[in-house]
């Protein structure tokens, strides 16, 4: 018998405007796609993630979602065709260029 542990919904902040999410191409899908079982194996995850990434890559709130995502700081899972590591040099790269701005 395996054990398949329950996904939690993304955390999300409190009075922020959600609503693109209806509109997004993975809306009603399973998000085991986007957020992987625990445990999973790196040849696993790598194929689940460009699955999910395809679903993202014409997405008409793609931008939003991965906005959402960089303000969020989610640690796992798909969002805005980008993964985890990916948002984190997506959000390291707009803080340089914010502060290339700012000088």
């Amino acid at each position: 018998m395996t054990h398949k542990p329950e996904l939690a919904e993304p955390r999300r902040a409190v009075g922020a405007d959600w609503t693109w999410q209806d509109k997004a191409n993975c809306s009603g899908m399973n998000l085991e796609l986007f957020f992987g079982p625990e445990g999973e194996r790196n040849h696993d995850r790598v194929a689940r993630e460009k699955r999910a990434k395809l679903v993202c890559s014409g997405c008409p709130v793609r931008t939003k979602c991965l906005d959402a995502a960089l303000a969020e700081a989610p640690q796992h899972g798909v969002w805005g065709g980008l993964d985890a590591d990916e948002r984190a040099a997506e959000r390291k790269r707009r803080m340089r260029r914010e502060r290339g701005r700012a000088a």
